[in-house]
C-alpha cells in the first residue's frame, strides 16, 4: 500500500533509537526524506548509520529540545536542507521514574522539561511553517502513564497528560490551516527506556527487574509486549493521507492492557 509519503520531509525527534529509530526506518521505507535529532551524539550516530545501512540519506542533527533557540535552528536547519517539513513526529524525551517516597518538588519540574517542554518546543518550532504552506502533520509519541497513574511514574505521566492535552487543543486551533495533530500512547514496549523504566519499578517491588519483566510479559493480553515496529506502523498510518480526517486523538496502542475508553 502506498502511504503517500514519496518525497516528504520528515522529521523524527527523539529518532536515534526504540521508537522514534523504526519510525524514521519506516518512512524511508516509504520513500520520504528523513531527518533525526538527538541530543547525544553517539545515539545520533549509531541512528544515522542504522538508516544509511537502510539506504537512507538521513540528515542527522544533534539538538536540545528542552531550549526553544535550538528547536527552532532544528527545523530552519531541516528546512534548509530538505525544504518544508510535511511531518513531524516527536519521541524525544522522557521522565525518570521515582518512587513516590522520593518525590520532590524537583522531581516534578524535572518531568516537565524533559517531556513537555521538547515536544512543545519542537511543535512550535514547525507550526509556523505548516500553517503557511496550508498543512502538515505533527504525531506525538507520549507514553500510557498519561491516562493510568503509575506510583513510580507520577511527574512523568502527569506531564505526559498535559502534552496529550497540549495537542488535542493545537488541533483544534490549527486544523483550518490544514494541520493535523494526533497522539500515540504506546504501551509495553522493547525498548532501553522500558528497562530504564523496569529498573525504578523493580526497586519499588523489591524483585530483579528481569522477574518484573517476565510478570509484566505474563500478564499482557496478547502475551508479549509490543516491537517499536509495530508503534511505528501505527505512525505512519496516522500520519498519512489515508488517515485525513483523524485529528486531535489520542490512540491507546496497548495490547487490550487497559480496558478503559478513556
Amino acid at each position: 500500500m502506498d502511504l503517500g509519503f514519496g518525497g516528504r520531509v520528515v522529521l523524527v525527534t527523539g529518532g536515534s533509537k526504540g521508537i522514534g529509530l523504526a519510525c524514521a526506518l519506516a518512512f524511508h521505507a516509504e520513500g520520504a526524506r528523513i531527518a533525526i535529532a538527538s541530543r547525544d551524539a553517539g545515539n545520533l550516530e549509531r541512528g544515522a548509520a542504522a538508516l544509511r545501512a537502510a539506504g537512507a540519506e538521513p540528515l542527522a542533527l544533534r539538538c536540545d529540545l528542552g531550549d526553544a533557540a535550538d528547536a527552532a535552528r532544528l527545523a530552519a536547519a531541516v528546512e534548509a536542507a530538505f525544504g518544508g517539513i510535511d511531518v513531524l513526529v516527536t519521541c524525544a524525551g522522557a521522565a525518570r521514574r521515582t518512587p513516590p517516597a522520593d518525590l520532590t518538588p524537583a522531581h516534578w519540574a524535572a518531568a516537565m522539561a524533559a517531556k513537555f517542554f521538547p515536544t512543545i518546543h519542537a511543535m512550535d518550532a514547525v507550526l509556523p511553517g505548516m500553517t503557511k504552506r496550508g498543512g502538515g502533520v505533527i504525531v506525538n509519541v507520549v507514553g500510557m502513564g498519561g491516562k493510568i497513574a503509575t506510583p513510580t511514574h507520577l511527574p512523568g505521566g502527569a506531564a505526559n497528560a498535559a502534552l496529550m492535552l497540549a495537542s488535542a487543543g493545537l488541533a483544534s486551533a490549527h486544523a483550518r490551516s490544514g494541520v493535523r495533530i494526533n497522539v500515540i500512547n504506546p504501551g509495553l514496549t522493547a525498548t532501553e527506556r522500558l528497562h530504564e523504566g523496569l529498573q525504578a519499578e523493580a526497586r519499588l517491588a523489591g524483585k530483579p527487574a528481569d522477574q518484573l519483566l517476565a510478570e509484566r510479559r505474563a500478564a499482557m493480553p496478547l502475551g508479549r509486549i509490543a516491537t517499536p515496529e509495530e508503534m511505528a506502523t501505527l505512525v505512519l498510518f496516522v500520519a498519512s493521507p489515508r488517515a485525513s480526517y483523524l485529528s486531535g486523538a489520542v490512540i491507546s496502542a496497548d495490547g487490550a492492557a487497559t480496558p478503559t475508553v478513556v
